[in-house]
């Protein structure tokens, strides 16, 4: 754990010491660095726990998403700097030391075996994430999406640490490792069962988010900046499934009188958030909701706890969580050559930057789960292991993948297709830097296609 952790505390006075010529350059060699020695994580191991100390540890349900997180910081530094070349040097580093703080959070939550440190490093993310919101998003609605995402978080974190605190004064421990050999679960269909379940799962459900808990979301992502909206979608609604995942295993079988809200609730939001979808204007509001119909499945396959459903979210996660940020990088390449994020504005750009366009149709495909994605097999396995649950999750699973495909095919259309808007006269050529970025997008979904094993 250190050997990755340390390096990217080491990336703070790279970030403040690096002269203003070698700054992007430096940060961002240094993270790919940490990146690819992240990368030994994810290879098989014959024992449950990799570098198992007295509060960490990296099992098959952490290692992918660590590395996921690992991976995408250098690809944050990358995407920002053209938004931030008119910005001071001391901007700049700030921006970057805000950037890495989230880093050592995040692999702390993903690694923690301790439940108190697991919250407070749960909670500790969110200081950075408003920091970037807040100050460096686009509009002036920003300070409100930042207070949305705030208050969302803190009002449902509040009964986990309640649950947490009860569930020490019941077994003695919070290690997980100690709490799997010797559970203590309540009757399952008492009260107290009930509102554990409850308190434990609210705060997950609020950051993957599930549908009806969703509402800071479209605005967070919508106001933030390219790496901020790359680090909600790709990390900070996955540690919400972790979360889910790591809870549901401990807690035993969940009671009914909430298996069946929660589950209906992000079955119908993956359906609902689909449709919303096909009626959106703003580019990045649209990929936002997209974001909350993917996070519904994999909550619904959490629910059902059984191995396959397990697998399919663990999948699903990671190729969503480069496939969204891929999406987003588009997204904001189409802004800061347009300055406008509605779709009518930003139509035809085929003509343009044919290259982009390809990128467009990758990103694309891959979202709506094309042959031989991994989208597509952890769409399968969430759809098979919820239809052996019950058959009738099928017409809505069934429904909203039809929906994910419609959207899909209208986002891409409406971006690249049709006659190019008069007011575009004067248009910036594609750079390299953003073909580098796009690559580094899609070639671990491409190179997953050929192993999944490493993320199942």
């Amino acid at each position: 754990m250190l050997k990755i952790i340390l390096p990217t505390i080491m990336l703070l006075p790279t970030a403040l010491l690096s002269p203003q010529k070698f700054l992007w350059l430096n940060t961002t060699m240094h993270s790919f660095m940490i990146a690819a020695l992240s990368l030994h994580w994810i290879l098989p191991s014959y024992y449950p726990h990799k570098n198992l100390t007295q509060w960490t540890g990296i099992d098959q349900t952490s290692a992918p998403l660590m590395v996921l997180s690992c991976w995408l910081l250098p690809l944050m530094i990358l995407a920002s700097q053209n938004h931030l070349q008119h910005e001071p040097l001391s901007r700049k580093r700030t921006f970057i030391v805000t950037l890495t703080m989230v880093q050592p959070f995040i692999l702390l939550a993903f690694s923690s075996t301790e439940l108190t440190l697991f919250y407070i490093s749960f909670e500790a993310t969110l200081i950075p994430t408003l920091i970037l919101i807040t100050r460096w998003g686009n509009q002036p609605e920003r300070l409100s999406a930042g207070i949305y995402l705030l208050f969302y978080t803190l009002i449902s974190s509040l009964p986990l640490l309640v649950a947490i605190l009860h569930l020490h004064t019941q077994t003695g421990t919070l290690h997980l490792t100690m709490l799997e050999l010797n559970p203590q679960h309540p009757p399952l269909n008492s009260w107290e069962s009930l509102l554990s379940n409850l308190a434990l799962l609210l705060a997950f459900m609020v950051k993957a988010p599930l549908y009806g808990l969703h509402l800071w979301l479209p605005k967070a992502h919508v106001e933030a900046p390219i790496a901020g909206s790359m680090l909600l979608a790709a990390l900070l609604l996955k540690l919400g499934g972790y979360g889910i995942m790591r809870i549901t295993l401990l807690s035993g079988p969940i009671p009914n009188t909430l298996l069946y809200p929660f589950l209906t609730l992000a079955l119908w939001g993956a359906l609902m958030t689909s449709s919303i979808c096909l009626r959106q204007t703003d580019l990045k509001s649209l990929i936002a909701y997209s974001s909350v119909s993917h996070m519904g499945l994999v909550i619904a396959a959490c629910m059902i706890q059984t191995h396959w459903s397990f697998s399919g979210a663990m999948i699903l996660m990671i190729s969503h969580g480069l496939t969204s940020s891929m999406l987003f990088c588009l997204a904001n390449t189409n802004y800061e050559r347009t300055h406008s994020r509605i779709l009518f504005f930003t139509r035809g750009l085929q003509s343009l930057l044919p290259l982009a366009t390809t990128w467009w149709l990758l990103a694309n495909l891959t979202n709506m789960a094309l042959p031989p994605t991994t989208n597509l097999m952890a769409e399968l396995t969430i759809m098979i292991a919820l239809f052996n649950w019950s058959p009738l999750t099928i017409l809505m699973t069934g429904a909203a993948t039809f929906l994910t495909a419609s959207y899909t095919l209208f986002m891409f259309t409406t971006t690249q297709r049709g006659p190019l808007p008069t007011h575009i006269a004067r248009f910036q050529n594609s750079t390299t830097r953003e073909h580098l970025l796009m690559a580094l997008h899609i070639i671990p979904l491409l190179l997953l296609i050929l192993k999944p094993t490493l993320i199942s």
